[in-house]
């Protein structure tokens, strides 16, 4: 083409036109690199040099990494990669809604109330528990990635922006991967708000290099607890792992119990189904609110990430009165349908008698006066459903917006 542009040219011109668009041609593509490359070393976080001196004195820490207590394949059998990668190839855009995700603005009382939860979507949310607010896995980038340019993007904007959030008691993290650990986030965090992190073991070593003071970071093994504004922060087991490059399991992950005065919250954070919920419930629990991750699930990577049903198996486990499920609707991270967390749950919840809050991203749910159950998600629909595979059940009874 570049040739047929010269050719066009005047024999005078053609000397200085055609190496500047050559030029021109490397420049773009090079430029766009080095932006997508913007910032990646400090993104990327502590490496295991920087991470070794505080992680080695973990009880879950040996032969250089985090171990669950379960056995915990990270990779699919030899005999499944084929079959995975052509999934990635195949059904990569299959997590698209089919209509924008309704997103409600996020407002905020003067003072916080007795039990209630602001879920910005994924697994970012404000508990208000006892008059006290606690922010869980806050991520308000356009993509969970290293890169500002490449990496799963959104699928609704935040709620609110980060600097309309009322004051925090805390600020809880329940692992290191993008989407639960955002740099952005968290420098616009210590910006803005004078909150403690309390973090598995290892974060806090990403977050010193981030520039979090270190008066600001708490570090908890599982188990461990500590109190802050008059809630007890109680770090508890997960069945996950973590890693923000090559290098896998160099902290801990985690999810969490929020106990006040008068009311407990669990958070999941991510995690696959363990027997480790019926413990963290008989010592921890009943919880009034439990928040639990639905989405992302997929035979691959099976036991790090529960399905519908392993939620509400946990639920029971650790004991929850009110589900708000987690994890899904806000980025595209598996191969299911958008809406096929939600329907699978919502359906489930019916049978088994549970009581389910689904928001929409940005709204606010009194716990102690939830409303019943609105199947908002199926009006959204999922960007491949066809008429015929719509799922029979609660999820199916309002029809879907036109495509």
């Amino acid at each position: 083409m570049l040739a047929d542009v010269s050719s066009a040219l005047p024999p005078a011109l053609r000397g200085a036109v055609l190496p500047a668009a050559l030029a021109l041609a490397v420049a773009v593509p090079v430029s766009w690199v080095a932006r997508a490359a913007w910032g990646l070393p400090t993104a990327l976080g502590a490496g295991r040099r920087r991470l070794r001196p505080t992680v080695t004195g973990s009880p879950h820490f040996s032969e250089g990494r985090f171990h669950n207590t379960l056995p915990t394949p990270v990779l699919p059998p030899t005999s499944a990669r084929t079959g995975l990668l052509r999934q990635m190839h195949d059904e990569r855009h299959v997590g698209l809604p089919a209509a924008p995700v309704p997103v409600v603005p996020a407002a905020f009382p003067a003072a916080a109330g007795d039990l209630a939860v602001t879920w910005f979507g994924h697994s970012s949310a404000l508990l208000e528990v006892d008059g006290r607010r606690v922010l869980v896995d806050p991520v308000w980038s356009e993509r969970v990635s290293p890169s500002p340019l490449v990496g799963p993007r959104r699928l609704h904007g935040p709620p609110a922006p980060i600097d309309a959030l009322p004051p925090v008691d805390a600020v809880l993290i329940s692992h290191d991967h993008y989407d639960h650990l955002d740099l952005p986030t968290i420098r616009a965090l210590v910006r803005g708000q004078s909150a403690p992190f309390v973090v598995p073991t290892g974060i806090g070593v990403h977050l010193r290099g981030w520039g979090v003071p270190e008066e600001r970071i708490v570090e908890l093994s599982w188990d461990d607890a500590t109190t802050v504004a008059g809630l007890t922060l109680t770090c508890t087991e997960a069945r996950h792992f973590s890693g923000r490059f090559l290098a896998r399991d160099t902290t801990l992950w985690a999810s969490w119990a929020i106990a006040g005065p008068r009311h407990r919250v669990y958070f999941g954070g991510d995690t696959g189904y363990t027997p480790a919920f019926a413990g963290i419930g008989a010592r921890l629990g009943p919880f009034d609110l439990t928040l639990l991750p639905i989405g992302a699930y997929n035979d691959a990577w099976k036991h790090m990430h529960m399905t519908p049903e392993e939620a509400l198996r946990a639920h029971g486990d650790v004991g929850g009165r009110v589900l708000v499920p987690v994890h899904w609707a806000t980025f595209n991270l598996a191969f299911h349908r958008w809406a096929e967390p939600v329907q699978r749950l919502a359906a489930g919840a019916l049978r088994s008698g549970v009581q389910l809050v689904v928001p929409r991203p940005g709204e606010r749910v009194d716990v102690l006066a939830p409303p019943p159950l609105a199947d908002w998600w199926s009006a959204v629909g999922s960007g491949n459903d066809a008429p015929a595979a719509r799922p029979a059940g609660p999820a199916a009874r309002t029809p879907r917006a036109r495509r």
